[in-house]
């Protein structure tokens, strides 16, 4: 069955309802309403009458009411009254202060009675288990996230130690490649040194025969 009832009040002034069935609902929250007390201090509580729980919330002069069967337990009313009074909030403002008695029921009653329906028949409605449901997959994607990161780190590292034994690798290079030069550079000056001492001695032995 759900939830049956639902009422919105400004202490006293009741400003929107809107009842599923044929029940005494209406009286019974206004009884409660009166035998509340009066101090504007935030309070969730709830109170057994026959077969139904009636479950109130009130956020300082603003009390959110409803009846709901036994069965539902108490956090799927609970997010009902949480849902219905950010609401009525929201869509009157600071014409909740002013508002006479049931100036918001003819348009706020369908929200009430949507939202009844809603709560009563929506598995995923509890907006606590919604929440782990989302808090589930948020830390999922973080875990894969994590180990996406982790494997990035790792492949980095393996670039970092590629990347040094390349440089490694062309220092060395470098290094084979300036010695090679200075040997290939003496062997060039030695060759060069031979051809001169020989040119020098042809030219010698010319210059002594053509004297001689």
């Amino acid at each position: 069955m759900g939830i049956l009832y639902g009422m919105v009040a400004r202490g006293q002034v009741v400003l929107a309802e809107f009842c599923a069935s044929q029940t005494t609902a209406s009286t019974v929250a206004r009884q409660i309403l009166e035998n509340m007390s009066q101090g504007k201090n935030d309070s969730n509580s709830s109170f057994s009458h026959d077969r139904y729980i009636f479950h109130v919330k009130r956020t300082d002069d603003l009390t959110v009411l409803c009846m709901a069967d036994d069965a539902s337990g108490r956090r799927i009313p609970f997010a009902f009254l949480e849902d219905i009074h950010q609401r009525f909030v929201k869509t009157y403002a600071r014409a909740i202060h002013s508002a006479s008695a049931y100036a918001m029921n003819e348009e706020f009653s369908r929200v009430m009675c949507q939202q009844m329906e809603h709560f009563s028949t929506e598995p995923n409605a509890d907006r606590l288990n919604r929440l782990q449901g989302e808090m589930s997959q948020v830390r999922s994607v973080m875990i894969d996230n994590i180990e996406k990161v982790l494997e990035r780190g790792n492949r980095l590292e393996l670039l970092v130690e590629k990347t040094s034994s390349i440089q490694g690798n062309s220092v060395r290079f470098k290094s084979q490649s300036r010695r090679y030069k200075n040997t290939m550079w003496w062997s060039n000056c030695k060759i060069m040194a031979i051809l001169i001492l020989l040119l020098s001695l042809i030219i010698a032995y010319v210059l002594f025969a053509f004297v001689f």
